[in-house]
């Protein structure tokens, strides 16, 4: 029997409002100001890489753009609503418009790829019967099989999770995510942790599976190569701002090498501004 196709929502803006506003944002943690004051506007189908050495806020934006993190100052709007507006339900909602691939992988060990790719059905309609695809109504297995054969792991598809190497675990992760139905992907340095090879296969990946289904995409960076390569624009962040904005095509491997250059130890969330390499936008 063949699959179905996995559904993936479209942008809801498309009609020329980004998908992605962002004014006036701040965030410290305790005396220290990670970001002093952002603006930023992503639009509808845009692959934005965001780059900057370590502790310059990028995961944390991340996180505050679907309310993982609060934000102390500014306004936060994403697929047309108000993030700091939300709670309950509402948040809910909200946060199964957007998918988010992080550096782990947080599959469930013991279960099968399948059974994990189901768990991402939860944040369209939880309940009993989605957390193995055993339980699942047919239709939501149909789905889950389909977004294995878009990451090209349905052959795994009953291998349990912890028998699977890196590169394949987090191509379960991002058939999990597609099952969600997104509008809108976040990616936290989802090639962290994997080898050279593995981590351009899934960027190659995720930047396929975006932009055939035309969903606006931010991914955190610390490849150079990666950032040039599979964003149509480069965003870099420093001294508590945006110190680099410009289409991709058009950045240079030695404008962009500054932040990529480590100041020194400062992770997060206990992150500290690094200096800002000189402000260049186009």
């Amino acid at each position: 029997m063949t699959t179905p196709s996995p559904a993936i929502g479209p942008s809801v803006a498309g009609a020329g409002v980004p998908v992605i506003a962002i004014d006036g944002l701040r965030k410290s943690f305790g005396p220290r100001t990670i970001i002093e004051r952002l603006d930023l506007r992503v639009p509808a189908g845009e692959s934005l890489a965001l780059i900057g050495a370590n502790g310059t806020g990028k995961s944390t934006l991340l996180r505050m753009i679907v309310r993982l993190a609060e934000a102390d100052q500014g306004r936060l709007s994403v697929l047309g609503e108000t993030v700091g507006d939300l709670s309950g339900s509402a948040l809910k909602r909200f946060r199964a418009r957007v998918g988010v691939v992080f550096q782990k992988h947080n599959l469930v060990a013991r279960l099968s790829a399948l059974s994990n790719v189901v768990h991402g059905v939860q944040a369209r309609r939880s309940g009993p019967r989605t957390w193995a695809q055993s339980l699942a109504p047919a239709a939501v297995r149909d789905e889950a099989m389909a977004c294995l054969e878009a990451v090209g792991l349905a052959d795994k598809a009953l291998q349990r999770a912890d028998s699977l190497s890196g590169g394949q675990s987090q191509r379960v992760a991002i058939a999990r995510m597609l099952m969600q139905r997104p509008e809108l992907v976040l990616a936290d340095e989802p090639d962290a942790s994997l080898d050279p090879r593995a981590g351009r296969e899934i960027m190659e990946l995720l930047f396929r599976l975006t932009r055939d289904k035309g969903l606006t995409l931010v991914f955190v960076s610390h490849h150079m190569a990666h950032a040039l390569r599979f964003s149509d624009r480069i965003v870099g962040l420093g001294g508590g701002t945006i110190a680099l904005d410009r289409r991709a095509g058009h950045c240079t491997e030695a404008e962009l090498a500054a932040f990529f250059e480590e100041p020194g130890d400062g992770g997060e969330p206990q992150e500290e501004p690094a200096r800002a390499p000189a402000p260049v936008f186009a």
